[in-house]
C-alpha cells in the first residue's frame, strides 16, 4: 500500500488569500447544513445530474426545487463525506492562495466557479445518461492545480508518503507532484465503465485542463505565465501554510562592485552569495594576487 498527501508547500504570497478562505468557509458551512437534512434529497436536488441537464430524465417533483443548469454550481459546495470534504479543503488550502494571489480576488473567484462549471460539463458528457447525482469541489480545486503547475513548476510540495509500514515527510517539485495526480486521473478515466458510481475522474481531467486555460486568459496584464515564470517568490511573507520544503534561495550572481574599480586599487567581484574574490595589481611588483574570503549567508 503505498499512499501520499500533500501537506503543505513553501510558496510566498503578497496578500491575504480573502477568497479562498471564503470558499472553504461557504464548503464546510455548506456540508454542516447538509449534515442536518436527508441524503437523498440533498443529493437529487442540488447534486448535478447528467440526465437532467440534458432534459433526458427528470427526479421526482420533489426534488425539482432549482433548475437543473444551477446545480452545476451548487453541486461544488456539496460533499459526499467527511474526508471527501477534508482532503478537497485541503488542495485548495495549500494551492488556491498562490492562484488568488496571481490573478486577484475578483478573478480568482471567477477562475474558480468557471473550473467547476466546466469539470462538471466534463462529467456530464462522458456520460451524459447517468442518474448518478455529483457533488464535490474537486473539479474546480482541479482547475486551481493546473493553474498552480502551468505558474510554479519548481515550487516544493511537502508530502507525506507512507508505504506499508514506513512512513515520512519528503520535498516533491509542484511538476511532478501535478503531474503524476493528472496521469492518475487520465488512466483511471479511461479504464473506468461509463456510469459507474465513484470518482468522477472526467470532472478532475476537465477542470485541471480547464485551469490550464483560464488562468492564461484571465492573468492581469504584465503577469507572464510561461513554465516556470514565476518559480521565485516575490516576497518574504509566508503564505497560508506553515514553511515546508527547501526554502527558495536567490540564484547565483556575478557583478561588479563599483567602489573599487579603479585599477590601481584593484577590482573586487562578488561571487554569488557564498564567497568574494578580490583581484589587486600593483605596478612596481608587476604581480596579481588573489584573495579569497569565504562567507555564509542566510537570506
Amino acid at each position: 500500500m503505498i499512499f501520499a498527501l500533500p501537506v503543505s508547500d513553501d510558496n510566498p504570497t503578497d496578500r491575504e488569500p480573502v477568497v479562498t478562505y471564503l470558499l472553504i468557509g461557504l464548503t464546510v458551512g455548506a456540508f454542516l447544513w447538509q449534515l442536518g437534512q436527508p441524503e437523498r434529497a440533498v443529493l437529487y436536488s442540488y447534486g448535478m445530474i447528467p440526465a437532467e441537464l440534458f432534459g433526458l430524465w427528470h427526479p421526482p417533483r420533489a426534488y425539482q426545487g432549482i433548475p437543473a443548469w444551477s446545480k452545476l454550481l451548487t453541486s461544488m459546495f456539496l460533499h459526499g463525506g467527511w474526508f471527501h470534504l477534508i482532503g478537497n479543503m485541503l488542495f485548495l488550502w495549500i494551492f488556491g492562495n498562490n492562484v488568488e494571489d496571481v490573478l486577484g480576488r475578483g478573478r480568482f473567484l471567477l477562475f474558480y466557479l468557471c473550473c467547476g462549471v466546466a469539470a462538471a460539463l466534463t462529467q456530464a458528457f462522458s456520460n451524459y445518461g447517468a442518474h448518478v447525482p455529483m457533488v464535490g469541489a474537486s473539479g474546480a480545486i482541479a482547475g486551481v492545480l493546473g493553474a498552480y503547475l502551468l505558474m510554479y513548476p519548481q515550487a516544493n510540495v511537502r508530502v507525506f508518503v507512507w508505504i506499508v509500514i514506513f512512513f515520512r515527510m519528503v520535498d516533491v517539485p509542484a511538476w511532478i507532484l501535478l503531474g503524476l495526480w493528472f496521469g492518475m486521473q487520465l488512466v483511471s478515466g479511461l479504464m473506468r465503465a461509463p456510469g459507474t458510481p465513484g470518482v468522477a475522474f472526467w470532472a478532475h481531467i476537465g477542470g485541471f485542463v480547464s485551469g490550464l486555460i483560464l488562468v492564461s486568459l484571465l492573468r492581469p496584464s504584465g503577469v507572464p505565465v510561461p513554465p516556470g515564470a514565476l518559480a521565485r517568490p516575490r516576497s518574504s511573507q509566508r503564505g497560508s501554510v506553515p514553511a515546508a520544503g527547501r526554502p527558495h534561495r536567490r540564484p547565483s550572481d556575478i557583478w561588479v562592485d563599483r567602489r573599487a574599480v579603479n585599477p590601481r586599487h584593484g577590482v573586487s567581484l562578488w561571487l554569488g552569495v557564498a564567497g568574494r574574490a578580490t583581484f589587486s595589481s600593483r605596478r612596481s611588483h608587476r604581480s596579481t594576487r588573489l584573495r579569497f574570503f569565504a562567507k555564509s549567508y542566510s537570506p
